[in-house]
């Protein structure tokens, strides 16, 4: 392919919006990175795919999340109409991940401490014990579905019990969640919108309960101290609170499921890696950020501009949206020596899968722990891991902002 016939744009339509695009969009990335590094959209957005260009974008604080514009008209309602359907905490409320200084700031340093990696590795051990209680369960007779028993329940477990969500309630909060982050994905469609807001009424009156219950009967748990902050009347509205619970409940299961999912659909692919980690678990922490790198579980970040400005050369006016492709700048050669093969080893620059800036993932050290208890214990048990998907591959969710996979059968032994 050479520079005449490259259409960023066509190709950027293709990510977005195709089930090709969706399920292996690195072809098109790398297309896209080495002739159009920077471009206008027709869209109305401007695009940026290499490390060094979605890092200036993510770490300008010319760049936020701004206010959110007219969505309303693109789908032909009136605002008063996108109101009465969405208007709700859970869908359109601020929380961390749409906030601008100084409210960010503020609300960021009243949750960080829950998730520093200090803080996080003291989870390890309860991390163990419920990753060998999953490993355990699987029937070694049958194909086990990793998405479904492992990669989601993990996470889901360490969230809730940080959160103090009972387990009662985990199950029936699971589709939920998944629902209401069709909201992130790309233009979806209006009756997904209807769909994800439904989802967020259900998913804010049960958190809405659970803060009047740590309310009245507090415990040691993570939402008791973000209820004990409220009443101290520091700076935690209660509109804020349960946004915010709501957020850290939601990406506290869903994105790790991806890394997990992901990441050992990858050492499938590649069994000389996953060879060189059973004999070498030194690599372990490597190993999760290369496969954080080879196939991220968030894709696209989006910011606004708050000025005019340039970034490479790009011009980006002010109001502007920009998107930048994480995918890509993952797989950026001027940063990642030969980016296409999959090195446990690696060593490096830290992908971009967790974003970068003020807004890098609160959740990014458990994480990542949690992938390495996961894939050791997984190794640990098992002598034998293989796939157990015949002629048809694995298929990721119809989504490209959240990558993960629907389901991953696999033989244990």
């Amino acid at each position: 392919m050479n520079a005449t016939t490259v259409d960023p744009d066509a190709l950027l339509a293709e990510i977005l919006l195709t089930p090709e695009g969706k399920a292996d969009p690195y072809p098109r990335y790398a297309a896209i990175r080495e002739h159009a590094p920077g471009f206008s959209s027709a869209m109305g957005f401007v695009v940026f795919g290499r490390y060094e260009d979605c890092q200036t974008v993510l770490r300008d604080p010319r760049f936020g999340k701004g206010e959110p514009g007219a969505v309303w008209e693109q789908y032909g309602l009136t605002e008063d109409e996108w109101a009465e359907r969405f208007d709700s905490v859970a869908t359109n409320g601020r929380s961390l991940l749409g906030l601008d200084p100084p409210d960010h700031t503020r609300m960021r340093k009243l949750v960080s401490k829950a998730f520093t990696p200090r803080t996080v590795e003291r989870l390890r051990p309860e991390i163990v014990r419920i990753t060998d209680e999953l490993l355990h369960r699987f029937d070694l007779t049958a194909p086990v579905d990793v998405i479904a028993d492992l990669a989601l329940q993990v996470p889901m477990s360490v969230i809730g019990e940080m959160l103090g969500v009972p387990e009662a309630d985990r199950a029936a909060l699971r589709p939920l969640i998944r629902t209401a982050v069709a909201t992130l994905e790309f233009d979806p469609p209006l009756e997904v919108l209807e769909a994800a807001a439904a989802a967020a009424r259900s998913i804010t009156a049960r958190f809405e309960d659970l803060i009047a219950e740590r309310r009245a009967r507090p415990t040691d748990d993570l939402l008791s101290e973000l209820v004990h902050v409220e009443e101290e009347g520091d700076q935690l509205t209660h509109d804020e609170l349960l946004s915010t619970v709501i957020l850290i409940y939601g990406a506290g299961f869903e994105t790790t499921t991806n890394l997990i999912g992901n990441g050992l659909l990858a050492l499938l692919d590649h069994p000389d890696q996953m060879r060189r980690l059973r004999e070498d678990r030194s690599l372990l922490k490597t190993a999760v950020d290369e496969l954080l790198r080879w196939d991220s579980p968030v894709q696209l970040d989006g910011r606004q501009a708050f000025e005019g400005l340039e970034v490479n050369g790009v011009a980006v006016e002010a109001g502007q949206q920009v998107v930048t492709m994480l995918g890509s700048a993952n797989r950026d050669p001027r940063v990642f020596d030969d980016p296409d093969r999959l090195d446990v080893g690696r060593d490096g620059p830290a992908p971009m899968s967790f974003g970068s800036g003020i807004h890098y993932c609160l959740g990014a050290s458990l994480a990542r722990t949690e992938g390495q208890v996961v894939f050791e214990r997984l190794l640990d048990r098992f002598g034998v891991i293989e796939p157990a998907w015949g002629d048809e591959r694995p298929r990721y969710r119809d989504s490209i902002v959240l990558r993960g996979l629907e389901s991953l059968p696999v033989r244990c032994a």
